[in-house]
């Protein structure tokens, strides 16, 4: 093996897991491609630990029309052709390391899972864990992640409708910050995030493309806190003025027959977009990363793949359409630009100045190995759940509003 144990660990990556890359692509992945598949194959994008589990949970049911993990959103059915479009997602070890801007792109990804879809956000929650507040650095992180999903909230006029907090000891440095988002839509336009039609065109619209954000997804939001302590440089800054031109622009798209597909850049940036696109849309893209509008000079075909920068979106556009779109996105004062086409091959090609710097299967990208954690049940756990709670005697009126208020102060 060829490589350093600092390099794998860099983009999150075991031995074990590079000797699999190697052998299902036939050949050592060079820098671009390692750096694609550290970040698809970490847990934020690969979810390797965590699918098994949450497979386990109930999703089926004749109101669900899309399920957790098919689209960037689950989507219920609430009737006279209405739909609900629900996207949670945590924040955790960003906002630790910035508590405000790693909860306002928390927020912020949220929103734009929900209206890629053509649903329109109407509300926030969000469920947080930290440490007692007694400590400094837990008052830090309790003021900079409230006022982080607040802020962002508040900036697009979408209220925070609800949410639960808790403070223990073991939260201490270590805070969860989970972010939902509802959207509403027409039960019958739901806009799906797939590159499909071989010669479509792939649209990059929104914010210009930085160094913020690299290996966000690999190296800060699936990696421990044994690890090194990485600087705030990592986590992405959020621009709301922004998402809400994008917002309305966008929905406004979702309304034409000129696309075929829309997805937010999130973690991992181009390279998950792109490639989770074309693997729901079963076939391959094409990219010139030159073509890709940046506010950074001398950016590398590896940094424009994995940069995190926020508030943009893939549009991917029907051949032939491509002036109406940017004509509409034009009038909300929105960049676009065309960086690559929808192909048939089923790869993810990446190339600068006709050069050839990636070419890896889509459907490898994203196949990340599986785990199951082995796990015992706690012997507390065991003694909760065999509780009979029917011997429990009900409340006498009279104790009920200082029952009420306990509940509510605790």
């Amino acid at each position: 093996m060829n490589i350093s144990k600092e390099i794998l660990d860099e983009v999150a990556l075991s031995e074990k897991e590079y000797k699999l890359i190697v052998q299902q692509l036939g050949r050592e992945p060079n820098e671009v491609e390692l750096g694609m598949f550290g970040s698809l194959w970490s847990e934020h994008c690969g979810y390797k630990h965590s699918k098994p589990l949450l497979k386990l949970l109930p999703s089926r049911s004749k109101n669900v029309l899309v399920r957790p993990g098919e689209e960037n959103a689950g989507v219920v059915d609430i009737g006279d052709g209405k739909a609900v479009a629900m996207k949670i997602e945590s924040h955790n070890h960003p906002s630790a390391i910035d508590p405000y801007q790693g909860a306002a792109t928390a927020a912020g990804g949220v929103i734009r899972d929900i209206f890629t879809m053509g649903a329109r956000p109407i509300a926030l929650l969000n469920s947080l864990r930290f440490g007692p507040l007694t400590e400094s650095n837990n008052r830090y992180l309790f003021n900079g992640v409230v006022n982080g999903l607040a802020d962002y909230g508040n900036c697009l006029g979408i209220p925070g409708v609800g949410g639960e907090v808790f403070f223990a000891d073991r939260y201490t440095g270590n805070p969860l910050v989970n972010g939902l988002c509802l959207g509403i839509c027409e039960k019958g336009k739901l806009v799906k995030a797939r590159a499909s039609g071989e010669g479509n065109l792939l649209m990059v619209v929104g914010a210009d493309t930085g160094r913020d954000g690299i290996h966000g997804a690999s190296g800060l939001a699936s990696r421990s806190f044994e690890d090194e302590p990485e600087t705030k440089s990592v986590v992405p800054a959020g621009n709301p003025s922004l998402e809400k031109l994008l917002i309305e622009a966008c929905l406004e798209l979702a309304q034409t027959d000129w696309i075929v597909g829309m997805q937010d850049l999130g973690a991992a940036g181009l390279t998950s977009s792109t490639v989770e696109c074309a693997a729901r849309g079963g076939g391959g893209v094409e990219i010139d990363v030159l073509k890709v509008r940046r506010c950074e000079e001398n950016m590398t075909p590896y940094e424009v793949m994995l940069s995190e920068s926020q508030e943009r979106m893939l549009v991917i556009v029907k051949m032939g359409c491509e002036e109406k779109v940017k004509a509409l996105l034009g009038r909300w004062e929105i960049h676009s630009d065309i960086i690559g086409r929808v192909t048939n091959t089923g790869l993810a090609v990446v190339k600068e100045r006709g050069k050839v710097v990636a070419e890896i299967p889509v459907n490898l990208l994203v196949s990340p190995p599986l785990y199951r954690q082995r796990s015992k049940k706690p012997a507390w756990l065991e003694e909760l759940q065999s509780l009979d709670v029917s011997i429990i005697p009900d409340l006498k009126p009279r104790q009920c509003n200082s029952v009420l208020l306990r509940l509510l102060a605790s």
